[in-house]
């Protein structure tokens, strides 16, 4: 990208013409030069090559640049603040002598300046702006964001909790009306007769007084595609994601982009860029620069991480879907921070407006998601409790959005279904959080280590009701997540839903596979294991079918982990297999569905990091699974093993069906449950219809284990996808 160039795009609309960036100014050390108040001092420019930078800009360690004819450098003409060189410069400390090892030290002291100073080199910030809206609550004319709670600008406000140093019964003695706040810095705002948050203002926080330099060298970055970018975040990833508030984001934006966090402004952009090829205006234009959005980005929101406010979690969560961005770290800031605002209390009953109420349950339920699905991808306990979570269920209301929002430029995605495809993926998020706290939890493995032999059993009563679950949930899935529902010339981001489920069904079936060591029933061993092997068939038939228009659409960012999923699950299929013929069989697998990824990488670009997940899971597998001496025993042990095929619950070649299974599976429980004719179960063959839901097959008196048919279901006699 051309900077020397570049227009800014002003909040009117109109573009700018930006300074031309000049060569680094040279300046001597013994020579002083002032600009007085009145300006008469000679321009600087006839000094350029001999002075050294000016105070103002020493102090901020930012590069010192006086434009032709100029009296002052273009920072302090941009703070409207006088150009002096009047101070004594500190003495310059001696080179080291290992050049590398200097910049590298400089490096990990002081990022972010490093950062800022190459930037400054390239990005310079308009001469004037318009100043933004200091209180919302001043504005002239209509606007959503009036008596907003969690968007304020320059004030933050911090729940405060019922036992920390502020007491809610002496807040409550302070009445104060709707939007009004108290005199002076702080302030209490009610939001019922419960909830209060602290008001505190921005100004002395740390880095403040850089937030507009940071919004401007954003801006400047991508200027003038900014508006171009912005609608296209909305038409392609705000549908199947929709945390923001598309109405008040654009509202903000048409005054003054300095209305912003710059790691919110920055955040939606590098989102956008993913998509840059899907925009009319923008397809045949160079991209601007995602490397220095990105670090500004995260600098940024470490930022305003001590000023929250809801754009911070906004920022946070979208620069978690970026696929070099997943960090558990920045997982559990986002859940302190959205803590601090209250996002995991009900609102409902909130004196804010109503837009904001819902806002802010769309956002705190893409944080539990977040936290669960990154709970599974990192293998750490969630941050969330049960006990400590009353956000409301979504409803339509909470989506400002419908069909008649929706963009008919080409590549753009349908609002409608991703108002579902947001809600099935909230309630299979929660499925996910029991999965884990039932089988992954550290209680979880004590309890399965303490049941010794009789772990498998242990799990699949533990599994059954989760099993149950996820049917119903796939069930229940309109017509209109189908993978089938693909419309002409749109994207469709169902797909993310969809993978989701079967990294849900894999990490249930992954838990049962490990304890089948220790199983000594050859019955139970092999139901399981040909259940596992049907999901695993369902999966990867399903990752075949995978159009162009779900590949380049929005992916939710645990959908590099779930393809990776898929394959690693093949890998403990045979590293676990009972003799040659069956790991010969799940190898072949493996080396099809990395061939599948390979191809389909060149659509989604993050695949390849699936890919790198799973040669590092299955490094060495063939060596050790083609060994003839690993099946001997098992051999001796267990008599003749009947050939792999004669097993198989489902043929590769079958039809993407989740939840299909075949008679053996039914025959293989009755042949098992047999044996035990004292226990009380009943068996039924197919299903029982109850309001179109399907019931489970098998029925134990209260002081036995829970069967594991649930865990293969007959064929479904509807239509799955």
């Amino acid at each position: 990208m051309d900077t020397s160039s570049a227009s800014y795009q002003s909040p009117s609309g109109q573009p700018k013409q930006r300074p031309s960036t000049l060569p680094q100014s040279q300046f001597s050390e013994s020579q002083n030069f002032a600009v007085d108040e009145e300006n008469t001092s000679p321009p600087v420019e006839q000094n350029v090559s001999k002075l050294r930078p000016c105070d103002a800009c020493r102090k901020r360690k930012s590069r010192c640049v006086v434009n032709d004819g100029a009296s002052k450098c273009v920072l302090c003409d941009f703070h409207n603040q006088r150009c002096t060189y009047v101070e004594v410069p500190q003495s310059r400390k001696r080179k080291s002598v290992n050049l590398e090892e200097d910049v590298r030290s400089i490096k990990i002291k002081s990022p972010g300046v490093e950062s800022q100073r190459r930037f400054s080199q390239h990005f310079l910030p308009p001469k004037s702006l318009d100043p933004p809206v200091d209180d919302y609550a001043n504005l002239k004319g209509p606007s959503l964001l009036k008596k907003t709670l969690g968007l304020q600008r320059h004030r933050h406000g911090i729940y405060v909790g019922s036992s920390c140093e502020h007491e809610p019964d002496l807040i409550r003695l302070s009445s104060i009306a709707e939007g009004v706040f108290e005199n002076g810095p702080h302030s209490f705002r009610h939001v019922n007769e419960r909830d209060s948050f602290l008001m505190q203002p921005d100004e002395g926080t740390e880095h403040y007084e850089e937030e507009f330099e940071d919004l401007d060298v954003i801006e400047a970055i991508v200027s003038p595609h900014g508006k171009a970018l912005i609608n296209l975040y909305f038409r392609i990833v705000h549908p199947s994601f929709p945390i923001l508030h598309k109405k008040v984001y654009l509202e903000k934006y048409e005054r003054n982009h300095r209305e912003f966090s710059p790691a919110i402004l920055a955040a939606v952009y590098i989102l956008a860029l993913n998509f840059w090829s899907y925009s009319s205006e923008l397809a045949n234009l160079q991209k601007p620069d995602v490397t220095a959005l990105e670090e500004l980005a995260r600098k940024t929101l470490s930022y305003v991480i001590n000023r929250p406010k809801i754009s911070t979690v906004e920022a946070g969560l979208l620069l978690l879907q970026t696929p070099k961005s997943d960090s558990w770290s920045l997982t559990a800031q986002m859940v302190a921070v959205g803590q601090d605002l209250g996002l995991h209390l009900d609102c409902s009953t909130w004196k804010i407006p109503s837009w904001e109420r819902g806002l802010r349950k769309r956002l705190a339920w893409a944080l539990y998601m977040q936290d669960m699905w990154a709970s599974l991808v990192h293998g750490r306990p969630s941050h969330i409790s049960s006990s400590d979570w009353a956000v409301k269920k979504l409803t339509e209301k909470d989506f400002p959005e419908n069909a008649a929002d929706e963009d008919d430029e080409e590549g753009s995605t349908e609002v409608e279904k991703g108002r579902q495809l947001f809600c099935h993926m909230v309630s299979l998020a929660e499925i996910l959080s029991d999965i884990l706290q039932d089988l992954y939890s550290v209680r979880a493995e004590q309890q399965i280590q303490n049941v010794g032999n009789d772990a498998t059993r242990f799990v699949l009563s533990k599994a059954k009701p989760l099993q149950i679950r996820l049917k119903e949930w796939y069930t229940d899935l309109p017509e209109r997540l189908s993978m089938r529902d693909v419309k002409v010339r749109k994207l469709s981001s169902t797909g993310y839903l969809h993978l989701a489920y079967f990294a849900s069904e894999i990490t249930l079936h992954r838990r049962i596979l490990r304890t089948l060591s220790c199983c000594n029933d050859s019955h139970l061993l092999d139901i399981c294991r040909t259940a596992a092997k049907t999901r695993l068939i369902s999966a990867m038939g399903f990752v075949n079918r995978l159009k162009p228009e779900h590949l380049q659409s929005f992916w939710y960012f645990a959908s590099k982990f779930n393809f990776a999923l898929i394959g690693i699950f093949q890998s403990l299929l045979c590293i676990t297999a009972h003799n040659k013929e069956e790991a010969t069989f799940y190898l072949t697998r493996i080396d099809e569905y990395r061939w599948t990824l390979r191809v389909s990488s060149k659509s989604a670009e993050f695949l390849e990091q699936s890919l790198a997940m799973i040669d590092r899971s299955a490094k060495d597998l063939k060596t050790v699974c083609l060994d003839e001496s690993k099946y001997t025993l098992r051999e001796q042990d267990s008599g003749t093993a009947p050939s792999y095929e004669q097993s198989v619950a489902a043929s590769y070649e079958d039809d993407y069906e989740p939840l299909q299974d075949t008679q053996l599976s039914g025959e293989a429980m009755q042949t098992y449950f047999a044996q035990y004719p004292n226990e009380n179960f009943t068996f039924q063959h197919g299903f029982s219809s109850n309001q179109d839901k399907e019931a489970p097959l098998w029925t134990w008196n209260e002081n036995e284990y829970r069967d594991p048919d649930s865990l293969i279901m007959p064929e479904s006699s509807h239509e799955m996808v």
